[in-house]
């Protein structure tokens, strides 16, 4: 009988443990794609703006001489080297990486389709997310892919025209993750 009674305040405490235990477990909140959106963006629009390149290549070249970005001051022997010197117009949208306002152009061959040279919009540019996917559970995180875009906002049209050129990449597939801090997921890391 004593026995009995110890094995039933035994199970009783294993129980009430087991009660405990799983009340002090609480569940994850549900986190929706369109939640993990909202906190890469806010990342993104609380970075500073950063300038990026665009590469230019001679139909790029055509259409920043068309914007009066440039200009022709000297032409080579073999026809199709040049020197192009950034006009006014031009050095309030762009600059050169080396500092100077001479674009040296100096392809391999007439219709060398690798040459390119970089210019520097001097309107920085934010990231934007979009197409942010399903949230997926990885342990005790959760992730979601989306795709990065550089901003083009602010830029004349006929430079976002010459940075959609082959050559410029304004879009990278990303990978979020999302840690649970104090019973709310926030964002830890965009790689």
């Amino acid at each position: 009988m004593k026995n009995a009674v110890k094995m039933q305040v035994l199970s009783a405490f294993v129980l009430l443990g087991a009660g405990w235990l799983l009340a002090g477990c609480k569940s994850a909140p549900p986190l929706t794609s369109a939640q993990a959106a909202t906190m890469i963006q806010a990342k993104y629009d609380q970075t500073p703006a950063q300038p990026f390149d665009i590469s230019v290549d001679d139909r790029g070249m055509q259409i920043g001489d068309h914007a009066k970005y440039w200009v022709g001051t000297k032409r080579y022997p073999n026809g199709y080297w040049g020197d192009f010197a950034l006009t006014p117009d031009g050095k309030k949208v762009v600059k050169l990486p080396n500092g100077g306002d001479v674009i040296q152009w100096r392809p391999e061959s007439p219709n060398d389709p690798e040459y390119a040279i970089i210019v520097v919009p001097l309107v920085p540019s934010k990231l934007k997310a979009r197409d942010v996917g399903d949230v997926q559970t990885v342990a005790d995180q959760r992730t979601v892919t989306f795709t990065e875009d550089v901003s083009l906002d602010g830029l004349p049209d006929a430079l976002q025209t010459i940075a959609h050129d082959p050559g410029n990449k304004l879009s990278t597939q990303r990978l979020a993750t999302f840690v649970l801090t104090n019973g709310a997921w926030t964002l830890q890391s965009i790689v």
